[in-house]
């Protein structure tokens, strides 16, 4: 690809910078990284996971670099990590310790140890609360006064009932709730294993390889599949699930169970790496997993033990479930690596789901391409030129 030096280019692109930074800074109000932090969870775990690095102040800082554009935030921050150095490498973190907040299961009604709601807003109304708009510091402190005591986060006290009436609450109210702790839970899925109507976790004892460190390439072991959907663009792997669903791919999945937590992050003892005794606790990260569940239909090799399930993960960084569900989909589909779907293939999905490589591609198209279009445009005058010709020699009929 060629590109021709423009005079005066490199003043002109200094001055489209000052552009961008003045559009930036116009604004009379604008929110500082703590506040877009606080405010914007869900942004901010979608930055987090599409550029591997769980940072919440740098994914707030990238945003408000980005103007509030994720992609470019997750470019930014992919950037970022890039220069870090990796002293260490974590032990596999064993998501069956998680500290559940959120813990519920499409496929059955009762679960061992029940079903945990927690926060979420899949069976609330999709209207806008006007009342947000004019929501100042003090109602919500009030409101958030008001809830941590309802949920026994703080110690009940009777001398509230002025902050309760602030937040519209009866004065004095008990809290209606006290079992907030998050704790430990076996996985639904389990229970489907030990009567051999799922599949058992197959433990694969491979090193496995750093996607962000080795080029993708096809086939990938499913420690880079995993990996390239869990850090994909959030809408293209919701799509592309939601694809394989209607049609483009195998069966309907049931969520046998959506959990989401905490997890402890651990690394080895530099000298002494065997033992639990031995890590070095590192802190905590919030994740979301989800194990799908899809009927194995008999395709005439199936086995002496009848018909069963298929399982599907997925694991995603902070509160992203629809992204996690649909990971799940896009492992079982990869799976079955039948071509003929496009989800199923290998190649189409990996390579088209991070949204790095599709941005920078697509954007890369605004830059010059003189040479390589006025080699075409001379291609299309000649052509036409000997059409013409051709077109004026031929004898008149």
């Amino acid at each position: 690809m060629g590109y021709v030096a423009v005079k005066g280019g490199g003043i002109a692109i200094e001055e489209s910078l000052k552009l961008l930074e003045l559009e930036r800074v116009a604004a009379k109000e604008a929110a500082d990284v703590k506040q877009i932090e606080g405010a914007f969870p869900g942004l901010i775990d979608q930055v987090m996971g599409e550029a591997s690095l769980y940072a919440p102040r740098l994914a707030a800082l990238a945003l408000k670099q980005a103007s509030g554009q994720p992609d470019e935030a997750v470019f930014l921050l992919r950037a970022f990590r890039s220069t870090l150095e990796r002293p260490y490498i974590s032990r596999p973190v064993d998501t069956g310790t998680m500290r559940v907040t959120r813990r519920i299961s499409a496929a059955f009604k009762d679960v061992p140890g029940g079903q945990m709601l927690g926060a979420t807003r899949d069976y609330s109304h999709r209207l806008l609360e006007f009342d947000l708009e004019q929501e100042g510091d003090a109602e919500r402190a009030a409101k958030r006064d008001v809830l941590e005591r309802h949920f026994g986060i703080v110690p009940f006290s009777e001398d509230a009932a002025d902050v309760d009436a602030a937040a519209g609450q009866e004065p004095g109210a008990e809290p209606a709730s006290r079992d907030f702790e998050p704790g430990c839970y076996p996985r639904v899925l389990d229970y489907l294993r030990a009567e051999g109507l799922v599949p058992p976790s197959r433990i694969d004892n491979t090193p496995p390889v750093d996607a962000t460190m080795v080029p993708l390439s096809i086939p990938a072991p499913r420690s880079v599949r995993l990996q390239t959907l869990a850090r994909g663009m959030t809408q293209a792997v919701e799509a592309l699930g939601y694809a394989a669903i209607r049609g483009f791919g195998p069966s309907h999945p049931t969520v046998g169970e959506l959990r989401a937590g905490t997890v402890e992050v651990t690394v080895d003892h530099p000298l002494c790496q065997d033992g639990a005794e031995d890590a070095y606790y590192l802190g905590s990260i919030p994740v979301t997993e989800v194990e799908s569940v899809f009927f194995a239909e008999d395709d005439g090799t199936a086995s002496d033990e009848g018909l069963s399930f298929d399982v599907g993960y997925g694991l995603v960084m902070g509160g992203a479930e629809t992204k996690a569900i649909a990971m799940s989909v896009l492992d079982h589909c990869l799976s079955m690596g039948d071509t003929r779907y496009p989800t199923q293939d290998e190649e189409f999905v990996l390579y088209h789901v991070d949204g790095v490589e599709a941005t920078g591609f697509i954007s890369h198209l605004k830059l010059p391409h003189y040479v390589t279009f006025q080699s075409k445009l001379s291609s299309v005058r000649a052509t036409r030129s000997e059409e013409g010709k051709e077109a004026d020699d031929a004898p008149a009929v």
